[in-house]
Protein backbone atom coordinates (compact mmCIF):
# COMPACT_ATOMS: atom_id res chain seq x y z
CA UNK A 1 0.00 0.00 0.00
CA UNK A 2 1.12 3.36 -0.76
CA UNK A 3 2.15 5.66 1.89
CA UNK A 4 -0.44 8.18 3.61
CA UNK A 5 1.98 10.71 2.07
CA UNK A 6 1.40 9.88 -1.29
CA UNK A 7 -2.10 9.97 -1.04
CA UNK A 8 -4.34 12.08 -2.71
CA UNK A 9 -7.02 12.76 -0.19
CA UNK A 10 -6.51 14.24 2.82
CA UNK A 11 -9.08 11.13 4.33
CA UNK A 12 -6.46 8.90 2.87
CA UNK A 13 -3.61 11.01 4.35
CA UNK A 14 -3.24 13.71 6.60
CA UNK A 15 -6.54 12.80 8.27
CA UNK A 16 -6.75 9.04 7.29
CA UNK A 17 -6.64 8.00 11.18
CA UNK A 18 -9.62 10.23 12.46
CA UNK A 19 -11.09 8.88 9.60
CA UNK A 20 -10.47 5.10 9.84
CA UNK A 21 -13.67 4.41 11.04
CA UNK A 22 -15.28 4.81 8.15
CA UNK A 23 -12.66 2.77 5.85
CA UNK A 24 -14.80 -0.35 7.00
CA UNK A 25 -17.72 0.85 5.55
CA UNK A 26 -16.88 2.73 2.36
CA UNK A 27 -13.66 1.62 0.74
CA UNK A 28 -14.08 -0.43 -2.51
CA UNK A 29 -13.28 -3.48 -0.59
CA UNK A 30 -15.94 -2.57 1.99
CA UNK A 31 -18.58 -2.03 -0.89
CA UNK A 32 -17.44 -5.49 -2.26
CA UNK A 33 -18.00 -7.24 0.92
CA UNK A 34 -21.37 -5.51 1.53
CA UNK A 35 -22.71 -6.97 -2.13
CA UNK A 36 -21.02 -10.42 -1.43
CA UNK A 37 -23.16 -10.36 1.74
CA UNK A 38 -25.97 -9.45 -0.34
CA UNK A 39 -25.55 -12.39 -2.90
CA UNK A 40 -24.83 -15.06 -0.31
CA UNK A 41 -28.20 -13.51 1.54
CA UNK A 42 -30.13 -13.93 -1.81
CA UNK A 43 -29.12 -17.28 -2.50
CA UNK A 44 -29.60 -18.32 0.88
CA UNK A 45 -32.73 -16.89 0.62
CA UNK A 46 -34.21 -18.16 -2.30
CA UNK A 47 -33.02 -21.89 -1.41
CA UNK A 48 -34.82 -22.20 2.29
CA UNK A 49 -38.61 -21.13 -0.19
CA UNK A 50 -40.29 -24.47 -0.72
CA UNK A 51 -42.04 -22.85 -3.31
CA UNK A 52 -38.85 -22.53 -5.76
CA UNK A 53 -38.39 -26.19 -5.81
CA UNK A 54 -34.66 -26.61 -7.75
CA UNK A 55 -32.38 -25.10 -4.98
CA UNK A 56 -32.81 -26.53 -1.80
CA UNK A 57 -32.07 -25.58 1.56
CA UNK A 58 -28.68 -25.34 2.72
CA UNK A 59 -27.24 -27.51 5.57
CA UNK A 60 -25.64 -25.53 8.52
CA UNK A 61 -21.79 -26.34 7.53
CA UNK A 62 -22.63 -24.41 4.43
CA UNK A 63 -24.30 -21.43 5.86
CA UNK A 64 -21.42 -21.37 8.29
CA UNK A 65 -19.41 -21.39 5.07
CA UNK A 66 -21.02 -18.51 3.74
CA UNK A 67 -20.65 -16.18 6.75
CA UNK A 68 -16.91 -17.14 6.82
CA UNK A 69 -16.48 -15.92 2.97
CA UNK A 70 -18.02 -12.50 4.16
CA UNK A 71 -15.98 -12.23 7.50
CA UNK A 72 -12.50 -13.39 6.32
CA UNK A 73 -13.25 -11.57 3.19
CA UNK A 74 -9.50 -10.25 2.37
CA UNK A 75 -7.60 -8.01 0.35
CA UNK A 76 -6.50 -10.52 -1.96
CA UNK A 77 -10.01 -11.47 -2.49
CA UNK A 78 -11.12 -7.84 -3.82
CA UNK A 79 -8.08 -7.91 -5.88
CA UNK A 80 -8.99 -11.05 -7.66
CA UNK A 81 -12.83 -9.53 -8.05
CA UNK A 82 -10.89 -6.38 -9.41
CA UNK A 83 -9.21 -8.09 -11.95
CA UNK A 84 -12.23 -9.86 -13.25
CA UNK A 85 -13.82 -6.56 -13.71
CA UNK A 86 -10.99 -5.40 -15.58
CA UNK A 87 -11.98 -7.98 -17.58
CA UNK A 88 -15.80 -7.88 -17.30
CA UNK A 89 -16.20 -4.17 -17.31
CA UNK A 90 -18.74 -4.85 -15.04
CA UNK A 91 -18.51 -4.38 -10.71
CA UNK A 92 -21.27 -6.43 -9.95
CA UNK A 93 -20.87 -9.06 -13.04
CA UNK A 94 -17.47 -9.44 -11.06
CA UNK A 95 -18.35 -10.50 -7.85
CA UNK A 96 -20.66 -13.10 -9.20
CA UNK A 97 -18.60 -14.61 -11.27
CA UNK A 98 -15.91 -15.30 -8.14
CA UNK A 99 -18.41 -16.01 -5.93
CA UNK A 100 -19.87 -19.15 -8.56
CA UNK A 101 -15.66 -20.22 -8.59
CA UNK A 102 -15.96 -19.77 -4.97
CA UNK A 103 -18.55 -22.15 -4.43
CA UNK A 104 -17.80 -24.46 -6.97
CA UNK A 105 -16.66 -26.96 -4.71
CA UNK A 106 -19.07 -27.53 -2.63
CA UNK A 107 -21.16 -30.04 -3.95
CA UNK A 108 -24.22 -28.74 -2.01
CA UNK A 109 -23.74 -25.66 -3.66
CA UNK A 110 -23.02 -26.38 -6.58
CA UNK A 111 -26.14 -27.79 -8.15
CA UNK A 112 -28.11 -24.23 -6.70
CA UNK A 113 -25.16 -22.41 -8.58
CA UNK A 114 -27.33 -20.81 -11.31
CA UNK A 115 -29.35 -19.24 -8.50
CA UNK A 116 -26.29 -17.15 -7.68
CA UNK A 117 -27.56 -13.39 -8.92
CA UNK A 118 -30.88 -15.29 -10.03
CA UNK A 119 -33.39 -12.25 -11.44
CA UNK A 120 -31.02 -10.35 -9.98
CA UNK A 121 -30.27 -6.68 -11.55
CA UNK A 122 -27.14 -5.06 -10.44
CA UNK A 123 -29.00 -2.14 -8.63
CA UNK A 124 -30.72 -5.22 -6.24
CA UNK A 125 -27.50 -5.67 -5.01
CA UNK A 126 -25.80 -2.32 -5.24
CA UNK A 127 -29.40 -0.85 -3.27
CA UNK A 128 -29.12 -2.85 0.00
CA UNK A 129 -25.41 -3.17 -0.14
CA UNK A 130 -25.27 0.75 0.22
CA UNK A 131 -27.81 0.63 2.55
CA UNK A 132 -26.56 -1.20 4.94
CA UNK A 133 -23.62 0.61 5.04
CA UNK A 134 -24.98 3.53 5.25
CA UNK A 135 -27.46 2.31 8.29
CA UNK A 136 -24.32 0.52 9.80
CA UNK A 137 -21.85 3.84 9.86
CA UNK A 138 -24.91 5.75 11.09
CA UNK A 139 -25.19 3.75 14.06
CA UNK A 140 -21.52 2.61 15.26
CA UNK A 141 -19.62 5.16 13.77
CA UNK A 142 -21.73 8.82 12.82
CA UNK A 143 -23.98 9.14 15.50
CA UNK A 144 -21.46 7.94 18.57
CA UNK A 145 -19.06 10.77 17.70
CA UNK A 146 -21.95 13.32 17.63
CA UNK A 147 -22.96 11.89 20.76
CA UNK A 148 -19.38 12.76 22.07
CA UNK A 149 -19.62 16.24 21.09
CA UNK A 150 -22.87 16.85 22.37
CA UNK A 151 -21.90 15.25 25.49
CA UNK A 152 -18.83 17.73 26.16
CA UNK A 153 -21.30 20.45 25.05
CA UNK A 154 -23.63 19.06 28.08
CA UNK A 155 -21.28 19.15 30.61
CA UNK A 156 -19.62 22.28 30.02
CA UNK A 157 -22.98 23.91 29.63
CA UNK A 158 -24.21 22.40 33.42
CA UNK A 159 -20.14 23.32 34.55
CA UNK A 160 -20.83 26.77 33.51
CA UNK A 161 -24.42 27.21 34.17
CA UNK A 162 -24.64 30.37 36.20
CA UNK A 163 -21.37 32.12 34.92
CA UNK A 164 -22.40 35.18 33.24
CA UNK A 165 -21.37 36.52 30.28
CA UNK A 166 -22.63 39.83 27.89
CA UNK A 167 -24.56 38.77 25.03
CA UNK A 168 -23.68 40.24 21.78
CA UNK A 169 -26.70 41.10 19.22
CA UNK A 170 -25.47 42.42 16.27
CA UNK A 171 -22.33 42.38 17.49
CA UNK A 172 -23.01 44.96 20.02
CA UNK A 173 -23.37 44.59 23.83
CA UNK A 174 -26.74 42.72 24.94
CA UNK A 175 -28.77 41.56 27.77
CA UNK A 176 -26.50 39.10 29.40
CA UNK A 177 -26.50 35.57 29.53
CA UNK A 178 -24.52 32.93 30.59
CA UNK A 179 -21.70 30.94 29.01
CA UNK A 180 -23.66 27.94 30.28
CA UNK A 181 -26.64 28.82 28.33
CA UNK A 182 -25.10 29.87 25.51
CA UNK A 183 -23.47 26.19 25.17
CA UNK A 184 -26.67 24.33 26.09
CA UNK A 185 -28.63 26.51 23.08
CA UNK A 186 -25.75 24.04 20.94
CA UNK A 187 -26.59 20.91 22.60
CA UNK A 188 -30.09 21.07 22.69
CA UNK A 189 -30.01 21.97 18.53
CA UNK A 190 -27.38 19.31 17.94
CA UNK A 191 -29.58 17.00 20.02
CA UNK A 192 -32.67 17.30 17.83
CA UNK A 193 -30.64 17.23 14.37
CA UNK A 194 -29.15 13.96 16.16
CA UNK A 195 -32.69 12.97 16.36
CA UNK A 196 -33.65 13.89 12.54
CA UNK A 197 -30.18 11.56 11.38
CA UNK A 198 -31.07 8.75 13.44
CA UNK A 199 -34.87 8.89 12.36
CA UNK A 200 -34.14 8.62 8.62
CA UNK A 201 -35.83 5.53 7.73
CA UNK A 202 -33.70 3.40 5.25
CA UNK A 203 -35.31 1.34 2.44
CA UNK A 204 -34.52 -1.29 -0.12
CA UNK A 205 -35.59 -2.83 -3.05
CA UNK A 206 -35.08 -6.20 -5.20
CA UNK A 207 -37.89 -6.27 -7.79
CA UNK A 208 -35.85 -6.68 -10.64
CA UNK A 209 -34.18 -4.50 -13.95
CA UNK A 210 -37.36 -1.68 -14.17
CA UNK A 211 -39.00 -2.68 -10.52
CA UNK A 212 -41.68 -5.19 -12.00
CA UNK A 213 -40.42 -8.72 -11.71
CA UNK A 214 -40.58 -9.18 -15.43
CA UNK A 215 -37.61 -11.98 -14.83
CA UNK A 216 -38.76 -13.60 -11.85
CA UNK A 217 -42.32 -13.97 -13.23
CA UNK A 218 -41.46 -15.70 -16.32
CA UNK A 219 -39.50 -17.66 -14.44
CA UNK A 220 -41.80 -18.74 -11.98
CA UNK A 221 -45.00 -17.68 -13.06
CA UNK A 222 -47.40 -18.45 -9.81
CA UNK A 223 -44.75 -17.08 -7.26
CA UNK A 224 -45.56 -14.20 -5.29
CA UNK A 225 -42.50 -12.53 -5.92
CA UNK A 226 -43.38 -9.24 -3.94
CA UNK A 227 -44.35 -11.02 -1.00
CA UNK A 228 -40.84 -13.28 -0.95
CA UNK A 229 -38.71 -9.76 -1.71
CA UNK A 230 -40.54 -7.92 0.55
CA UNK A 231 -39.82 -10.06 3.32
CA UNK A 232 -36.26 -10.54 2.12
CA UNK A 233 -35.18 -6.71 2.39
CA UNK A 234 -37.29 -6.89 5.89
CA UNK A 235 -34.88 -9.38 7.06
CA UNK A 236 -31.95 -7.18 6.01
CA UNK A 237 -33.25 -4.39 9.12
CA UNK A 238 -34.35 -2.46 6.27
CA UNK A 239 -37.89 -0.72 4.60
CA UNK A 240 -39.49 -2.16 1.48
CA UNK A 241 -39.76 0.00 -1.25
CA UNK A 242 -42.65 -1.75 -3.17
CA UNK A 243 -42.39 1.50 -6.30
CA UNK A 244 -39.11 2.01 -8.32
CA UNK A 245 -37.55 1.65 -11.66
CA UNK A 246 -34.08 -0.57 -12.17
CA UNK A 247 -33.05 1.78 -9.39
CA UNK A 248 -34.03 2.40 -5.72
CA UNK A 249 -34.71 6.12 -6.50
CA UNK A 250 -32.93 7.50 -3.27
CA UNK A 251 -35.09 10.02 -2.07
CA UNK A 252 -34.58 7.96 1.94
CA UNK A 253 -30.37 8.90 0.69
CA UNK A 254 -31.57 12.07 -0.09
CA UNK A 255 -33.34 13.20 3.13
CA UNK A 256 -30.42 11.45 5.66
CA UNK A 257 -27.54 13.52 4.04
CA UNK A 258 -29.97 16.63 4.09
CA UNK A 259 -29.77 15.52 8.21
CA UNK A 260 -26.45 15.47 8.51
CA UNK A 261 -25.33 18.63 6.73
CA UNK A 262 -28.17 20.33 8.89
CA UNK A 263 -26.00 19.00 12.05
CA UNK A 264 -23.54 20.12 10.31
CA UNK A 265 -24.99 23.97 9.78
CA UNK A 266 -25.61 23.68 13.46
CA UNK A 267 -21.55 22.31 14.43
CA UNK A 268 -20.44 25.52 11.99
CA UNK A 269 -22.18 27.95 14.11
CA UNK A 270 -21.17 26.44 17.15
CA UNK A 271 -17.56 26.86 15.65
CA UNK A 272 -17.61 29.90 14.91
CA UNK A 273 -18.87 31.27 18.00
CA UNK A 274 -16.31 29.62 20.03
CA UNK A 275 -13.50 30.92 17.90
CA UNK A 276 -15.56 34.83 18.50
CA UNK A 277 -15.61 33.95 22.29
CA UNK A 278 -11.91 33.20 22.25
CA UNK A 279 -11.16 35.82 20.73
CA UNK A 280 -12.94 38.18 23.38
CA UNK A 281 -11.01 36.50 25.75
CA UNK A 282 -14.03 34.14 27.44
CA UNK A 283 -12.21 31.28 26.95
CA UNK A 284 -8.50 30.30 27.20
CA UNK A 285 -7.09 27.57 25.63
CA UNK A 286 -5.66 24.66 27.93
CA UNK A 287 -1.48 24.41 26.48
CA UNK A 288 0.28 21.34 24.96
CA UNK A 289 3.85 21.40 25.92
CA UNK A 290 6.00 21.20 22.86
CA UNK A 291 3.23 23.02 20.85
CA UNK A 292 3.79 25.92 18.48
CA UNK A 293 0.78 28.64 17.63
CA UNK A 294 2.78 30.24 15.21
CA UNK A 295 5.95 30.19 13.23
CA UNK A 296 7.18 33.71 13.95
CA UNK A 297 4.87 34.87 16.62
CA UNK A 298 5.96 32.58 20.24
CA UNK A 299 2.77 33.77 21.99
CA UNK A 300 -0.11 32.17 20.03
CA UNK A 301 -2.21 29.89 20.95
CA UNK A 302 -4.58 29.74 18.24
CA UNK A 303 -8.04 28.18 18.11
CA UNK A 304 -7.32 25.76 15.40
CA UNK A 305 -9.80 22.87 16.38
CA UNK A 306 -12.55 25.14 15.60
CA UNK A 307 -11.14 26.50 12.39
CA UNK A 308 -10.20 22.59 11.42
CA UNK A 309 -13.74 21.50 12.01
CA UNK A 310 -15.28 25.15 9.67
CA UNK A 311 -13.60 23.79 7.26
CA UNK A 312 -14.56 20.32 6.71
CA UNK A 313 -17.78 21.35 7.57
CA UNK A 314 -17.58 23.33 4.65
CA UNK A 315 -16.27 20.64 1.90
CA UNK A 316 -18.69 17.84 3.69
CA UNK A 317 -22.09 20.08 2.99
CA UNK A 318 -20.49 20.71 -0.22
CA UNK A 319 -20.69 17.01 -0.99
CA UNK A 320 -23.63 16.64 1.14
CA UNK A 321 -25.64 18.74 -0.31
CA UNK A 322 -24.90 17.73 -3.73
CA UNK A 323 -25.24 14.26 -3.22
CA UNK A 324 -28.85 15.31 -1.62
CA UNK A 325 -29.45 17.20 -4.85
CA UNK A 326 -28.05 14.63 -7.79
CA UNK A 327 -28.81 10.81 -6.24
CA UNK A 328 -33.02 11.54 -6.52
CA UNK A 329 -32.84 12.54 -10.14
CA UNK A 330 -32.03 9.64 -12.77
CA UNK A 331 -33.43 9.64 -16.15
CA UNK A 332 -36.17 7.41 -17.06
CA UNK A 333 -35.75 4.14 -15.87
CA UNK A 334 -32.18 4.72 -14.75
CA UNK A 335 -28.09 6.24 -15.31
CA UNK A 336 -25.21 5.68 -14.16
CA UNK A 337 -24.93 8.92 -13.12
CA UNK A 338 -25.75 8.37 -9.46
CA UNK A 339 -23.19 5.30 -9.36
CA UNK A 340 -20.49 7.12 -9.24
CA UNK A 341 -22.17 10.26 -7.16
CA UNK A 342 -23.12 7.56 -4.42
CA UNK A 343 -19.10 6.86 -4.37
CA UNK A 344 -18.83 9.72 -2.74
CA UNK A 345 -20.88 9.12 0.40
CA UNK A 346 -17.93 7.93 2.60
CA UNK A 347 -15.91 10.95 1.88
CA UNK A 348 -18.95 13.26 2.69
CA UNK A 349 -18.92 11.19 5.92
CA UNK A 350 -15.63 11.34 6.44
CA UNK A 351 -14.90 15.04 6.49
CA UNK A 352 -18.30 14.87 8.80
CA UNK A 353 -16.69 12.40 11.13
CA UNK A 354 -12.99 14.83 11.01
CA UNK A 355 -15.18 18.17 11.76
CA UNK A 356 -16.92 16.19 14.54
CA UNK A 357 -13.61 15.01 16.07
CA UNK A 358 -12.01 18.64 15.78
CA UNK A 359 -14.80 20.54 17.38
CA UNK A 360 -14.46 17.58 20.57
CA UNK A 361 -11.22 18.67 20.79
CA UNK A 362 -11.28 21.87 20.79
CA UNK A 363 -14.26 21.45 23.06
CA UNK A 364 -11.47 20.10 25.45
CA UNK A 365 -9.18 22.74 25.08
CA UNK A 366 -11.71 25.63 26.68
CA UNK A 367 -11.08 27.19 29.74
CA UNK A 368 -13.40 29.88 30.90
CA UNK A 369 -11.73 33.33 32.12
CA UNK A 370 -14.23 34.31 34.69
CA UNK A 371 -12.16 37.50 35.49
CA UNK A 372 -12.49 38.66 31.63
CA UNK A 373 -16.11 37.90 31.41
CA UNK A 374 -16.47 40.03 34.73
CA UNK A 375 -14.76 43.20 33.46
CA UNK A 376 -16.78 43.05 29.89
CA UNK A 377 -20.25 42.80 32.12
CA UNK A 378 -18.82 45.73 34.57
CA UNK A 379 -18.22 48.06 31.70
CA UNK A 380 -21.38 47.51 29.98
CA UNK A 381 -24.06 48.98 32.47
CA UNK A 382 -26.54 50.37 29.74
CA UNK A 383 -27.33 46.72 28.58
CA UNK A 384 -29.88 47.68 32.04
CA UNK A 385 -31.69 49.78 30.18
CA UNK A 386 -34.09 46.92 29.30
CA UNK A 387 -34.53 45.88 32.75
CA UNK A 388 -35.23 49.36 33.89
CA UNK A 389 -37.49 49.99 31.05
CA UNK A 390 -39.52 46.94 31.80
CA UNK A 391 -40.42 48.13 35.88
CA UNK A 392 -41.58 51.57 34.30
CA UNK A 393 -43.62 50.23 32.02
CA UNK A 394 -45.38 47.87 34.51
CA UNK A 395 -45.94 50.79 37.25
CA UNK A 396 -47.37 52.85 34.42
CA UNK A 397 -44.26 55.13 33.74
CA UNK A 398 -44.59 56.81 30.20
CA UNK A 399 -42.46 56.98 27.53
CA UNK A 400 -40.49 54.53 29.54
CA UNK A 401 -38.57 53.42 26.64
CA UNK A 402 -37.76 57.21 25.16
CA UNK A 403 -36.74 58.10 28.50
CA UNK A 404 -34.08 54.79 28.38
CA UNK A 405 -32.96 55.44 24.83
CA UNK A 406 -32.11 59.09 25.41
CA UNK A 407 -29.11 58.42 28.17
CA UNK A 408 -28.00 54.93 26.45
CA UNK A 409 -28.37 54.19 22.75
CA UNK A 410 -25.01 54.27 21.77
CA UNK A 411 -23.63 55.63 24.88
CA UNK A 412 -22.03 53.99 27.77
CA UNK A 413 -24.18 54.52 30.70
CA UNK A 414 -22.16 54.80 33.90
CA UNK A 415 -23.19 52.28 37.28
CA UNK A 416 -23.88 55.83 38.94
CA UNK A 417 -25.66 57.88 36.68
CA UNK A 418 -28.53 54.62 35.77
CA UNK A 419 -28.87 54.51 40.04
CA UNK A 420 -29.38 58.26 39.98
CA UNK A 421 -31.85 57.89 37.10
CA UNK A 422 -33.82 55.17 38.91
CA UNK A 423 -34.01 56.57 41.99
CA UNK A 424 -35.90 59.74 40.42
CA UNK A 425 -38.35 57.14 39.33
CA UNK A 426 -42.11 57.33 40.52
CA UNK A 427 -42.33 53.84 41.02
CA UNK A 428 -42.87 51.59 44.64
CA UNK A 429 -39.74 51.45 46.63
CA UNK A 430 -39.45 47.20 46.34
CA UNK A 431 -39.01 48.14 42.61
CA UNK A 432 -37.03 50.49 42.62
CA UNK A 433 -34.61 48.92 45.56
CA UNK A 434 -34.71 45.70 43.09
CA UNK A 435 -33.42 47.64 40.20
CA UNK A 436 -30.49 48.97 42.22
CA UNK A 437 -29.46 45.63 43.43
CA UNK A 438 -29.75 44.73 39.81
CA UNK A 439 -25.98 44.32 38.34
CA UNK A 440 -25.32 43.08 34.57
CA UNK A 441 -23.58 39.92 35.97
CA UNK A 442 -27.15 39.15 38.06
CA UNK A 443 -29.44 40.16 34.84
CA UNK A 444 -29.37 36.74 33.34
CA UNK A 445 -32.93 35.27 33.85
CA UNK A 446 -33.51 31.75 33.81
CA UNK A 447 -30.41 31.13 31.88
CA UNK A 448 -28.66 28.93 34.66
CA UNK A 449 -32.11 26.78 35.06
CA UNK A 450 -32.08 26.48 32.04
CA UNK A 451 -28.11 25.28 31.35
CA UNK A 452 -28.83 23.00 34.19
CA UNK A 453 -31.72 21.09 32.41
CA UNK A 454 -30.31 20.72 29.36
Amino acid sequence: MASPLAALSPLDGRYARTADPLRVYFSEQALIRYRLRIELAWLEALAAERAIREPKPFSRATKAAFGRLVKEFSERDAEHIKNIEAETNHDVKAIEYWLKSKLATNREVHRSIEFVHFACTSEDVNNLAYALMIAESRDKVMLPALDRVVAALRELARRHAALPMLSRTHGQAATPTTVGKELANFAHRLRRARERIAGVTILGKTNGAVGNYNAHLMAYPAFDWERFCRRFVERLGLEFNAYTTQIEPHDWLAELLDAYARANSVLLDLDRDLWGYISLGYFAQKLKKGEVGSSTMPHKVNPIDFENSEGNVGVANALLRHLADKLPVSRWQRDLSDSTAQRNVGAALGHTLLAYAACLRGLGKLEADPRRLAADLESNWEVLAEAVQQVMRRHGVPDAYERLKAISRGKRLERARLAAFVRKLPIPAAAKKRLLALTPATYTGLAADLARRV
